[in-house]
């Protein structure tokens, strides 16, 4: 198929042009004012004309990092810190690969109905139907036609290990000692990662496989140097939690002696093909080895508050040349994939950090570290992430006429800075339309809503076990009264 976009209205320096865009096969092949509706070199006639008029023409953004499995429990688990969180989460996981299926449908519709054409799926696997939950998520997001990064969130170490000991023996009150966790050995886990490379890795129909150790509070030194070298061997990208929390820079200290950021350089996990989520617990010499590595920063803003973690200080990696991208979140510590959402509150909130507000982020930027900055993390800017000739065409559309982007003023400082509502009118996506008059072309949406429906119930209060027997110990370490 092939599109031409007419006077769409697109941001040029120091202002915005109308321009029409021609998408051909799935590159954008021409931009400019007045193109003719045939090439005529090829003399290809275009298949379908979109009206662009009173319309936003933008690249597709990058949810640079969620969990979709984590649907299933969105608004459900209260105000708690990660740790205990996380003990609410995994004690009620999905265990059924359709849940994963549909849950995966869920964020790639919302992504891309918030302006995002990119999702970098922490998949949190089912124990021993590991290849299934991998493949639920696949189909899903070649159903949809979303381009997906799906990255199998693997550990080798159990639970428990994930606070810091206090340098005592707390064994009556070990989240590890209480619970009958098995946990894979780290040559099984790099094993399935194998396996999974050669199923679903197929970059040419928008499916990557990104190697994806959860953090460095579960997982050892020879799971992180088996993913680099498993990464190295087939060009993976690579991806895991950082710093999210003050317990995890008490526990990189316990278990290194120093700093987790010199830790992964060390073992090779960081270069261009890194990005790293949350990173909100760094110092000034952690931040000047992102910048040299060229490894790249997902901002999770509204998890990072949900949870209490912190405000990572990203105005100080601005500073230092580190490459930035904007993630929802799992949709249980956030509770939406709401994309525009993350990228506005992930803007402004850093306002609040820094009085020289000629270095507060800009709508313009904003939208640039969202796309370019998300396609920078996945190593693949020269093919996403701008309106540039030659590149995939991954673009969305926006609606100027929708009632949250009116009176007419400047379109990026509304659509960043408001609170748009279905305000996306068209997204394609490697040169597909998935979306059309802001309704997905793909995928039956009603029927997933029925089925989200009926598959789940208003829940009554529940009791984590996990929870629980880890509280004590985290309460203990925070300092707080017991």
């Amino acid at each position: 198929m092939s599109y031409s976009i007419q006077t769409a209205l697109v941001p040029a320096p120091q202002s915005y042009e109308t321009v029409d865009l021609q998408i051909r096969q799935d590159k954008i092949a021409a931009i400019g004012a007045h193109l003719p509706p045939a090439d005529t070199v090829a003399d290809t006639i275009i298949d379908t004309v979109i009206d662009g008029r009173d319309k936003l023409l933008l690249p597709g953004f990058v949810n640079a990092h969620t969990h979709s499995s984590e649907l299933w429990q969105r608004g459900l688990i209260p105000p708690l810190p990660l740790e205990l969180w996380l003990a609410e989460l995994y004690d009620f996981a999905p265990l059924d690969p359709e849940q994963i299926y549909l849950s995966a449908l869920g964020t790639a519709v919302e992504t891309l109905l918030s302006g995002g054409t990119t999702v970098v799926d922490h998949l949190v696997l089912i124990p021993g139907r590991e290849a299934e939950t991998i493949a639920a998520a696949v189909r899903a997001y070649r159903e949809v036609g979303i381009r997906a990064y799906v990255a199998p969130l693997v550990q080798d170490q159990p639970f428990g290990t994930g606070l810091p000991t206090l340098g005592t023996a707390q064994a009556s009150h070990s989240p590890a000692s209480a619970s009958p966790e098995q946990v894979m050995s780290t040559e099984a886990v790099l094993d399935l990662l194998r396996d999974a490379v050669r199923q679903f890795h197929d970059p040419v129909a928008g499916i990557n496989l990104v190697v994806a150790p959860t953090g460095i509070q579960l997982c050892s030194d020879a799971l992180f140097e088996g993913c680099a070298a498993l990464s190295d061997q087939h060009g993976l990208c690579r991806h895991a939690h950082l710093l999210e929390t003050k317990a995890q820079k008490i526990l990189a200290q316990e278990k290194y002696g120093g700093s987790a950021v010199a830790h992964l350089k060390r073992l090779g996990y960081l270069n261009q093909r890194s990005s790293l989520a949350h990173c909100v617990w760094l110092d000034d010499y952690d931040i000047e080895i992102l910048a040299e590595t060229g490894a790249t920063v997902v901002h999770n803003p509204l998890s990072n508050l949900r949870l209490g973690s912190g405000i990572a200080p990203l105005l100080k990696y601005r500073q230092a040349g580190v490459n930035i991208a904007f993630g929802c979140d799992g949709s249980a510590s956030n509770d939406s994939q709401d994309l525009l959402e993350a990228i506005k509150i992930g803007s402004i909130l850093h306002n609040t950090t820094d009085f020289e507000y000629r270095h507060w982020i800009t709508p313009r930027e904003a939208v640039e570290m969202a796309a370019l900055g998300g396609a920078t993390g996945l190593n693949a800017a020269d093919q996403i992430g701008s309106l540039t000739v030659g590149k995939q065409a991954d673009l969305v559309l926006y609606d100027l006429r929708s009632l949250s982007l009116l009176p007419r003023t400047d379109p990026i400082g509304l659509l960043v800075l408001g609170r748009p509502t279905q305000a996306v009118h068209s997204v394609w996506v490697n040169g597909r339309q998935v979306v059309a008059q802001g309704e997905l072309c793909t995928i039956d949406v009603n029927q997933l809503r029925q089925e989200l429906f009926e598959r789940s119930a208003w829940q009554s209060p529940r009791q984590s076990a996990m929870r629980q027997s880890m509280e004590f110990r985290y309460r203990e370490l925070m300092g707080l009264a017991i």
